[in-house]
């Protein structure tokens, strides 16, 4: 069965719409995580749902021994162009995360930029923590970035327009059935493409409950890439690591 996911990250616009997501952006996201690991050269990461692979190319570009995993095809066509430009060698694999499986056990495995609460069913999300601590190397960690619900329930804004490269861009964020919902329309000459997003809404304990259940330890909790400490009320980020 078709997910939004399927048709929203393999679109020519997605990227686009992303685009102040950027290498600037990443490179202070990974700075920040090896700021609080003590990761040894030459360490084994998995990116979960690496996108075009803004992280992973960084994390390769430290000396790190990077795999990356999406399921669209146009992202990791994207990122393996980037990788092949600048001489990096980056296994970049399409996979569905909860179906991924290597001989080769990880240091680090991310997942960043919510990439996480796509799917419909609650067993089937928290298949990413599992599989995450699987994966892992005894004492390794797992590193998650969502958003934090409360903040973003408080915050959430319904509209915004504007215009890329001739296209107006407008994207409806709203609430329905315990999920954060959005759909994007792009019109350009004319016509109108329409896609959507949906992220299942959990909350700081539901998700704090579950790793600790699955095995983990959770050492730090911060509210944002600035290394704020994590506040239920203000953090727009809830950004864990966690220890197998």
């Amino acid at each position: 069965m078709k997910q939004w996911f399927d048709d929203w990250f393999n679109s020519p616009e997605y990227l686009e719409v992303y685009k102040h997501r950027n290498e600037i952006d990443a490179e202070k996201h990974v700075n920040f995580i090896l700021s609080k690991l003590n990761l040894e050269p030459n360490s084994n990461i998995l990116d979960m749902a690496c996108g075009a692979g803004r992280h992973s190319i960084i994390f390769a570009k430290k000396g790190f021994n990077v795999t990356g995993i999406d399921l669209s095809e146009n992202l990791l066509s994207e990122a393996i162009k980037i990788a092949l430009k600048e001489k990096l060698d980056i296994k970049f694999i399409k996979s569905d995360i909860r179906k991924f499986n290597s001989e080769n056990k990880f240091n680090l495995i991310l997942n960043l930029f919510t990439s996480f609460g796509y799917f419909n069913e609650d067993e089937d999300n928290f298949l990413v923590f599992t599989k995450a601590f699987e994966l892992l190397k005894t004492s390794g960690f797992f590193v998650l970035d969502f958003f934090n619900k409360d903040y973003m329930l408080r915050n959430l804004i319904p509209l915004t327009e504007e215009f890329k490269n001739g296209k107006k861009i407008i994207q409806k964020r709203f609430v329905r059935k315990g999920r954060i919902e959005k759909t994007i329309q792009i019109i350009y000459n004319g016509l109108t493409k329409e896609y959507s997003e949906s992220v299942k809404l959990y909350s700081v304990d539901q998700l704090k409950n579950k790793l600790l259940e699955i095995g983990f330890e959770i050492v730090n909790l911060f509210g944002d890439f600035d290394g704020s400490e994590f506040n239920k009320e203000s953090s727009p980020r809830f950004i864990a690591f966690c220890r197998k």
